[in-house]
């Protein structure tokens, strides 16, 4: 029943993919699990949060059911399904992607009148 991906937040610092992965395993197949860090910017400080895959909707919702306020390593994890891109995009901006990119368009079009 189709992939799920779920977002896991304030974990600790110190967390490895490999423990973050054996959280979700007990319930059920872990595709990939990711702990972000700051690599694209250069520093490479990990942050605070992460993304499990798993290849079942109902055995990723059971885990978010179970884990979501669960402590671990210190601090209560925050476990929820993760928006796809253009969700997540949307509600940073409270605009659809579609309006975002008209007002770019405008912008732009506004830019190069008052420049003419």
């Amino acid at each position: 029943m189709g992939n799920m991906s779920i977002f896991i937040g304030n974990l600790s610092l110190g967390i490895t993919e490999a423990e973050l992965r054996g959280i979700f395993v007990p319930f059920g197949q872990v595709s990939s699990a990711t702990v972000m860090n700051d690599n694209y910017i250069g520093s490479g400080q990990l942050r605070s949060y992460g993304y499990v895959e798993m290849p079942s909707k109902n055995e990723g919702e059971a885990a978010i059911l179970r884990l979501n306020g669960t402590p671990y390593r210190g601090r209560d994890i925050s476990v929820i399904e993760a928006m796809p891109k253009n969700r997540a995009e949307e509600a940073i901006s409270g605009k659809p992607r579609s309006a975002r990119a008209r007002q770019r368009s405008d912008n732009g079009e506004c830019a190069s009148a008052i420049g003419k």
